[in-house]
């Protein structure tokens, strides 16, 4: 059942105007929560958008997050700054697309962390702003969140690349 959900997550930036349901939101954020962290730090933190004013500023991050304007939910990922938030962070919002998968919606990780805007300036400092965010804290990304509005093929065995895995050694 895991494998079927991974071979239907997709990078989806295409939604419908229907709202997603609050329970579909929490089992995401659960999803979330349940995510293995080292030394159970426990960092992370979500900012659920649901305000469309709000949507639409984050939409603005970036070239590459335009398509977060039609989402009916934006999480943003956030956490603490330690050694290992990076990796943390990124378990959880992995887990939480495959989640998304789960309830029949669809979404796209949009990178936020290490990423600039249009005019060279911090992608992670706009969002920071817009959502309050308070300086000690570090944004990995924001996940759009809705209704798929378009259909795309599910990954197949033709990406199942033997030539990658090695046993024992290289």
């Amino acid at each position: 059942m895991v494998l079927a959900v991974i071979k239907k997550r997709r990078s989806v930036r295409k939604y419908q105007s229907r709202l997603v349901e609050p329970e579909k939101i929490k089992e995401i954020l659960r999803a979330g929560m349940y995510s293995p962290s080292a030394r159970h730090i426990r960092g992370w933190q979500f900012i659920v958008v649901d305000d469309e004013k709000i949507i639409k500023k984050l939409a603005d991050t970036k070239m590459y997050a335009q398509h977060l304007a039609a989402a009916s939910v934006v999480i943003a990922v956030v956490s603490e700054e330690y050694k290992y938030w990076l990796e943390n962070a990124s378990i959880v919002a992995h887990q939480m697309t495959l989640e998304v998968v789960n309830q029949g919606l669809s979404t796209c990780w949009t990178q936020i962390y290490d990423s600039q805007r249009l005019d060279g300036s911090s992608a992670e400092e706009y969002v920071k702003q817009v959502l309050k965010i308070p300086q000690k804290m570090r944004v990995l990304c924001l996940l759009g969140i809705g209704y798929p509005g378009e259909d795309l093929p599910e990954h197949d065995d033709t990406e199942f690349e033997k030539a990658k895995i090695h046993k024992n050694q290289w």
